[in-house]
């Protein structure tokens, strides 16, 4: 990539008309026992399930190839296929996943790369965890960002990444924004950092 290249947040459509919701994911046959780490999908690395993931919608709707449950990207198997045409295997790892009442094959999208790369500067607002905050672990961490820029210069090649220090969000390059784009896929919404 080079400094000229554009990144964006990657969110699923809160606004489309009668989408679905997923609910936590469990590792349960009912998907009703036990939740699933969910943070374990911010980490930036390639993760060793042990038990089928499942998931439930509440309430049920339209299913989307792009969708959010917890902060963790669900995926259709068309957003798999893409991102293998475009190369990108070894920047995500593609988890099954069952959903309820769905019979085509959805994934969790685990991005594995966590970059430095936010540009404090041209954010609207971002903040430190401090002394005085009581979580010595966190300080020095941003513990809010307004307004998120990355510095592209800080990126590399990567093409979908977290950022380090704010790994509740998914950024994508503009080539992969373009390619869902032209595919089609449903429930994305973008906006540039």
């Amino acid at each position: 990539m080079t400094a000229r290249t554009k990144y964006y947040e990657i969110d699923d459509d809160k606004y489309i008309p009668g989408r679905w919701y997923l609910r936590m994911p469990r590792t349960d046959e009912a998907g009703l026992g036990e939740m699933f780490d969910v943070w374990r999908f911010s980490e930036g690395r390639s993760l060793n399930i042990e038990h089928p993931i499942r998931m439930r919608m509440m309430p049920p709707g339209i299913a989307l190839e792009f969708s959010h449950a917890f902060g963790i990207p669900i995926v259709h198997r068309r957003v798999v296929a893409l991102f293998e045409r475009l190369g990108l295997q070894r920047e995500v790892q593609f988890i099954p996943v069952e959903i309820e009442g769905q019979s085509e094959p959805f994934f969790i999208l685990n991005a594995l790369q966590i970059i430095r790369c936010i540009d404090d500067a041209r954010c609207d607002e971002v903040f430190y965890w401090r002394p005085e905050d009581g979580e010595p672990d966190r300080v020095g961490h941003y513990k809010n960002v307004r307004g998120l820029k990355v510095d592209p210069a800080r990126v590399g090649d990567a093409n979908i990444f977290r950022p380090w220090g704010w790994t509740v969000v998914l950024i994508v390059s503009e080539r992969v924004k373009l390619a869902m784009d032209e595919e089609g896929i449903t429930g994305t919404d973008f906006v540039e950092v």
